[in-house]
């Protein structure tokens, strides 16, 4: 019997705090090894110089590991933490980019409507979000899914997702399908580290850094909302977006899932989200819902809307409407 397995006498409940990461007795003891052949060979070589390239490289993975929770930092930690992710992607990809820890904008509640009259399948949005989002090219990752169905269907579970085809099809319609950024988010609820929150701007977000790839949160989500990051994510160095945000499009690792967060790098500077911004037919509306005289609310208050699975209280802030 694994005795990593047996009770511990001592154990009076193993209290778990939010952010706190769970590690395994395996991984606990690989990692003890690794960081006291990295203290040797730093104290040997001048810091890790040798093993991560140089001893600055090896000085901020080590802070890097080290780091809290984005929701327990300070602002100043913040910026501490974003130069030093700057840096890296200099020294270890030789790019410079920009990441952004811009908090919700006062008065801003965002929300997305999409018009499944006017949606052709033509994917441009897809193709954006990947782009835009640093995602994965190697598994095909996609946050945004377009579902071609047949007149008289109303849910992607019946539609197809995967067409090859010239589109549009006749007697088909289009409906697109990506994290809703529900108020009462049942991904929230279920992740055991809190590592995924909802803030005041209605955006449904995730410290990748901080994620242990559980996956209770794909389980919960009832919308198709989450990715899962089985091999390490390729994005050619050509192609990474260089404009980011600490909890959007960072180019994040294997292990974890990730999701929409409505371009939170964009959206946070006044920008419209990738996917809405590239549609051609102009089937997707985005906007403040807290503003009386915006795009969305002139659609929830004159087009026959509808929300998906209304009845589980999830409480989404994606619509669906025809003209």
């Amino acid at each position: 019997m694994d005795s990593g397995n047996r009770k511990n006498p001592n154990n009076k409940g193993n209290k778990r705090f939010p952010g706190h990461r769970k590690v395994g007795r395996r991984d606990f003891l690989k990692g003890a090894a690794k960081f006291a052949a990295l203290g040797g060979a730093a104290m040997a070589y001048g810091c890790g110089s040798g093993l991560y390239g140089s001893s600055e490289t090896f000085s901020l993975r080590w802070q890097e590991f080290f780091k809290r929770n984005y929701r327990l930092m300070s602002q100043e930690e913040k910026d501490v933490t974003v130069r030093r992710i700057e840096r890296l992607a200099k020294l270890k990809r030789g790019i410079d980019i920009q990441v952004s820890n811009r908090g919700p904008i006062d008065g801003v509640l965002f929300g997305y409507a999409f018009n499944v009259t006017r949606c052709e399948g033509f994917m441009e949005c897809v193709a954006a979000c990947v782009k835009e989002n640093n995602l994965d090219r190697r598994s095909h990752t996609q946050y945004v899914h377009v579902f071609e169905l047949a007149h008289g269907e109303m849910t992607p579970e019946l539609g197809d997702g995967k067409y090859f085809h010239e589109v549009p099809v006749e007697s088909h319609f289009y409906m697109g399908v990506q994290c809703f950024q529900c108020d009462n988010a049942p991904c929230v609820k279920a992740c055991p580290t809190k590592t995924t929150w909802r803030e005041p701007d209605g955006i449904v977000v995730v410290d990748y850094d901080w994620c242990i790839g559980c996956r209770y949160c794909i389980a919960a989500c009832p919308h198709w909302g989450r990715r899962f990051n089985w091999n390490r994510p390729y994005v050619p160095v050509e192609e990474i977006t260089r404009k980011q945000h600490y909890l959007g499009n960072r180019v994040r690792d294997k292990g974890i899932t990730e999701k929409c967060t409505f371009c939170v790098q964009r959206t946070r500077e006044a920008r419209l989200p990738a996917c809405v911004e590239a549609c051609p037919t102009g089937a997707r509306v985005f906007g403040n819902l807290l503003d009386p005289d915006s795009e969305i609310r002139f659609v929830l208050k004159h087009k026959k809307v509808f929300r998906l699975k209304e009845d589980l209280g999830t409480d989404p802030k994606f619509w669906y409407f025809i003209d």
